[in-house]
């Protein structure tokens, strides 16, 4: 009798705001459309989305690290970081705690904003709308980061919101009207940047109806654990354009 080998398979792990109830099941729908995949969680405490100094204590490093490290426990292949924390923090932020996560685990790892950036050059990106439920002084320091990142987001909308639990309550037809309101306003390329907002869902619909292309932040993490992963995301239908373009653009 022949003896088979194993099946491998490609663990990721994802890092998980405490208080978000929305990222886990997308993203478990999303690969459960992957062969041989499987994705795995860890919280670290984020409770509200400021610019106070309590607010940004919640991304201290060490926190989000020693979350990695029960990933790691796991023995995952990827970490990705799923949330936009650096679009106010700075790109660099994201930059630093990725090399801190490997140097700890010795595991890659990347961010929803790094993924995002990383499909903003690959697909020459020079206008953005966005659409969050952040405060005014968040949506404009992210604003500002995408502005020296070469990036124009004047056409956005966001919500006012700080309560990151709260930001899963926001309904469909909020959603719905707030991707309207940048179509209308002539944005080409949309992303949802918030990974507390329930629409990775609704991006298939909204592409099909406008010809805009959507990256929301829940995807576009997994999309870049997939690029690092060399999964192939072609087998990925109903969640966008995003992940038939391919994981390897």
């Amino acid at each position: 009798m022949t003896k088979q080998r194993p099946i491998r398979r490609i663990k990721f792990g994802v890092l998980v705001p405490s208080s978000n109830t929305v990222l886990e099941p997308l993203t478990q729908q999303i690969v459960s459309q992957l062969h041989d995949v499987s994705v795995h969680f860890s919280r670290f405490r984020v409770l509200k989305i400021a610019l106070d100094p309590a607010a940004l204590a919640q991304f201290d490093n060490s926190a989000i690290i020693e979350a990695a490290h029960l990933l790691a426990d796991a023995k995952v292949d990827v970490i990705g970081w799923s949330g936009t924390s650096a679009g106010w923090l700075g790109f660099d932020a994201d930059a630093k705690l990725c090399d801190e996560i490997t140097a700890a685990t010795g595991i890659p790892a990347t961010t929803s904003v790094l993924g995002l950036n990383r499909l903003i050059r690959t697909l020459e990106i020079t206008q953005m709308g966005l659409l969050t439920p952040y405060t005014d002084d968040v949506q404009l320091a992210i604003m500002e980061n995408y502005r020296a990142f070469g990036v124009d987001c004047s056409v956005e909308h966001h919500l006012g919101q700080s309560d990151n639990a709260g930001f899963a309550d926001i309904s469909e037809e909020t959603l719905d009207d707030g991707f309207r309101q940048l179509a209308r306003r002539g944005a080409r390329v949309v992303s949802v940047f918030c990974t507390g907002l329930r629409a990775a869902h609704l991006v298939d619909r909204w592409e099909a109806q406008s010809g805009i292309t959507v990256l929301d932040t829940v995807a576009t993490v997994l999309w870049d654990l997939c690029r690092i992963g060399g999964v192939d995301t072609r087998s990925i239908k109903g969640w966008g354009i995003l992940f038939q373009r391919g994981s390897q653009m």
